[in-house]
């Protein structure tokens, strides 16, 4: 009897060693990724992108810069590279948009869907969701959402979010969000006298929820913040998606916005692009990521059988704001720059 219940409890513990391992294999040690520290996207006029970033969204202008060097050519995957980026602040929180001078890219599919595999937004936290969508309405943005939804009561985890879905100049999707007094970041609940107040996340449609977790939580080490399932006809309204039926998970660094999976449990007909992107594409975006050492956290992503756009880590030099970046791409084809110092 007692040797039937010592192989019971070995066996037990067979089984649950790789599930204890995926949340403790960087056991005392830090994990590879410091913080999330922005998002970047790239658009076809960086003037024209600015002034609606500064003007419609008031974010700040921190600073612009050219860049045509071999490393960076190397880091982005873009052979002959000429770009010029800005890097634009709302609250605490950084976008970079870049403009390739040469060579130029593809624009966005005119029939993107918010559930196509390509999909990314940022969503921007605001102190009133009225007054945000009739000043965008004054500068005649191009709407997804039927309105500002209110999601239901009924959802516990995600009932009485305001949330509002449109495009920028070049179609990137942008939502603006506002959560009531039990839910989000505290920092969202501070009286403030600004309209647009920072960026709280980034979202990705992904395929498969477990398999994403193998990528940001299990190899670079981000933790799961929160999840909910989300259907319904605001759900609908909001992606302009029929049937919308979600599973979403967050996941957070240390510090910085959260990345955000969307998984679509109802349509399952989302596409991915059809060909393959590369970064000065108008479609890309990248999640900007601060590695502890960008060599150990290309590593880990190797060590768990996903791809790399850039083997080694590149040093860049000027006039980039770091010193050494990798490019990866997760399951689903979305981008992550990996930067350090």
């Amino acid at each position: 009897m007692i040797r039937r219940v010592v192989v019971a409890i070995a066996l037990l513990f067979v089984a649950v060693t790789p599930w204890m391992s995926a949340r403790t294999s960087f056991g005392t040690a830090a994990p590879p990724i410091a913080a999330v520290e922005g998002v970047g996207i790239t658009v076809s006029d960086l003037d024209r992108a600015i002034g609606f970033y500064t003007s419609v969204l008031f974010f700040e202008l921190i600073d612009t810069f050219d860049v045509a060097t071999d490393a960076h050519a190397r880091l982005v995957g873009v052979p002959d590279a000429r770009a010029r980026t800005a890097r634009l602040r709302l609250g605490a929180e950084i976008i970079e948009l870049t403009e390739y001078r040469t060579p130029k890219g593809r624009a966005i599919p005119a029939d993107s869907w918010s559930h196509d595999r390509w999909f990314q937004h940022i969503a921007i936290i605001v102190s009133d969701m009225d007054r945000a969508f009739a000043w965008l309405g004054r500068y005649g943005v191009s709407a997804i959402s039927a309105g500002p939804q209110r999601l239901p009561d009924w959802n516990v985890k995600a009932g009485g979010i305001r949330a509002f879905y449109f495009k920028d100049p070049d179609g990137h999707v942008l939502e603006i969000l506002q959560f009531p007094s039990d839910k989000g970041d505290r920092k969202w609940q501070r009286g403030s006298d600004r309209l647009f107040l920072g960026i709280d996340h980034t979202a990705i449609v992904v395929a498969d929820t477990a398999t994403s977790l193998r990528f940001y939580r299990d190899a670079l080490g981000l933790s799961v913040a929160g999840e909910s399932e989300n259907w319904g006809v605001e759900q609908e309204r909001l992606n302009f998606v029929p049937r919308a039926h979600l599973k979403i998970t967050t996941l957070r660094a240390s510090r910085g916005p959260g990345i955000e999976f969307l998984q679509y449990l109802e349509p399952r007909d989302g596409r991915s692009l059809p060909w393959e992107p590369r970064s000065n594409d108008v479609v890309h975006w990248h999640t900007i990521l601060a590695a502890r050492e960008p060599a150990d956290a290309l590593r880990a992503i190797g060590a768990g059988g996903f791809g790399l756009i850039t083997r080694d880590a590149i040093r860049v030099g000027m006039p980039l704001p770091f010193s050494v970046g990798a490019m990866v791409r997760d399951p689903d084809g979305h981008v992550i720059q990996l930067r350090g110092s």
